[in-house]
């Protein structure tokens, strides 16, 4: 696996910044100027600027990159392993940072002016520099996307497409127009506590993530199994999720049917409104009464990552569970009724699924096990 966000640039790091509760998010001021329009709301990004700034491929492109390397290497794919992989790449705003504004401090090849605006950027360069000529697919479904490309990776290995896959998420989603358009729709969290399932709850943090993971099919014990995964539409609103929970409750079911109920779970929890009422609704109509898996939400660590999020913390929650435990969550975040969200790691006992959702009512869930079936 690999990993790169403000809380650090690889999966141990990650790891460390959950157990010790570190929570990076600062001004937008400290990024982009205190004249930014939201220079005083909450922030997270990458520190190391100078490792997203190539003057060949794009910021975003640099960032999957970093994680694709990561995980190859831990995955221990040689070039003949490389050759017959597939790839997948999932991001919800692509190439939009260094596009619609310029990026400090880099000076582009004009010859690459093109290829740096266009969203498949990422997924051409991990093939030229990884050598992966085999099926290569982006995918662009919202903040759902990272999830969607583990699940794809995972069917393009089950159905025997490709022998292995490698699944990619990225976004750079802190690019002055792109908060314009945020804030015009009401998502910005104004406050730097993130507290999903407050009754206060107003908004997102936006935050800068990257994530991989190494997909094989010939069981290598590493001690984890996508074993499912499920996505469907509420085909009902153009930008949020239905306060009833919508059709994901089906997903979990199917899940539940195919894999046995689920002992914990990290829901979408982004902070807004809408999503503080859907996520428990989502659960209640899931799982039946005394079976609530426990809920461990990542984004009050990371920020929403936007289309990086499903991939970047299904990575977090999966480093845990290799270790034997699962993340917690920060002390003072608000359970709904019923559900218990741990402030300490726990035991891993079983199963855990993963929930994202994606604006226009994309839903996909995936279930990650820690033995092979």
């Amino acid at each position: 696996m690999g990993a790169l966000s403000a809380l650090g640039t690889d999966v141990n790091a990650h790891l460390a910044a959950v157990r010790g509760r570190v929570v990076p998010f600062r001004p937008l001021g400290g990024l982009l100027g205190a004249e930014n329009p939201h220079a005083k709301r909450p922030g997270a990004w990458i520190e190391n600027r100078a490792a997203l700034t190539h003057r060949k491929w794009s910021p975003v492109t640099m960032a999957a990159l970093h994680v694709a390397g990561q995980a190859i290497t831990e995955a221990g794919w040689n070039a003949d392993d490389l050759r017959d992989a597939a790839l997948v790449v999932g991001t919800s705003r692509g190439n939009a940072a260094g596009w619609l504004g310029p990026w400090p401090g880099r000076r582009p090849f004009k010859l690459m002016a093109a290829s740096n605006t266009i969203h498949s950027e990422p997924a051409a360069a991990i093939s030229i520099v990884h050598g992966m000529p085999g099926p290569n697919q982006v995918l662009a479904s919202g903040c759902s996307a990272g999830l969607d490309a583990i699940g794809v990776a995972m069917m393009m290995v089950q159905s025997g497409i490709a022998p292995r896959a490698l699944a990619v998420a990225v976004d750079l989603p802190l690019v002055p127009l792109l908060l314009d358009n945020y804030a015009q729709s009401g998502l910005l969290a104004p406050a730097f506590d993130l507290d999903p399932y407050a009754p206060d709850t107003a908004g997102f943090v936006p935050g800068e993530g990257a994530a991989a993971m190494a997909i094989t099919a010939d069981h290598r014990p590493t001690g984890l199994t996508v074993l499912h995964y499920g996505c469907n539409a509420d085909a009902c609103d153009p930008v949020g999720i239905p306060a009833s929970g919508g059709r994901t409750p089906e997903l979990l079911e199917k899940a539940s049917a195919v894999c046995g109920l689920p002992s914990a779970a990290c829901p979408h929890a982004t902070g807004t409104a809408v999503q503080a009422k859907a996520d428990p609704a989502v659960f209640r109509a899931a799982f039946p009464s005394g079976h609530m898996p426990t809920l461990h939400l990542i984004k009050p660590f990371t920020g929403h990552t936007i289309g990086a999020s499903g991939l970047l913390e299904s990575v977090i929650l999966a480093a845990f569970m290799r270790g034997g435990t699962l993340p917690p969550n920060l002390p003072g975040r608000h359970a709904p009724e019923g559900i218990d969200l741990p402030s300490d790691e726990i035991p891993c006992r079983g199963n855990a699924v993963k929930v994202s959702h994606g604006m226009g009512g994309h839903n996909a869930a995936l279930t990650i096990g820690t033995s092979i079936p």
